[in-house]
């Protein structure tokens, strides 16, 4: 088992060290305020990684149509020609 580039052995070290320095009291309570601090960091990436993507999402259409300007649209409204 391969946990964030440590093995097995390793995660039991850091828990027993952990049960040791905090207690069994206080140990659940510094796990959730992690697990909420890793699950707001998560968020936020992902929130930076949408807008960056949308804003060259953005930056490469207004470029093509830069660089290939559309035709301008016909007329096609049915007028009579008045003569």
């Amino acid at each position: 088992m391969d946990f964030f580039g440590i093995g097995l052995g390793e995660v039991l070290l850091i828990l027993v060290v952990a049960l040791i320095v905090w207690g069994p009291k206080r140990l659940p309570e510094i796990a959730r305020t992690m697990g909420k601090t890793i699950r707001a960091l998560r968020k936020a990436t992902y929130d930076i990684t949408s807008q960056v993507t949308r804003e060259l999402d953005i930056q490469e259409k207004e470029t093509k149509e830069k660089d290939h300007p559309s035709q301008p649209e016909k007329d096609i409204s049915h007028k009579p020609k008045t003569g």
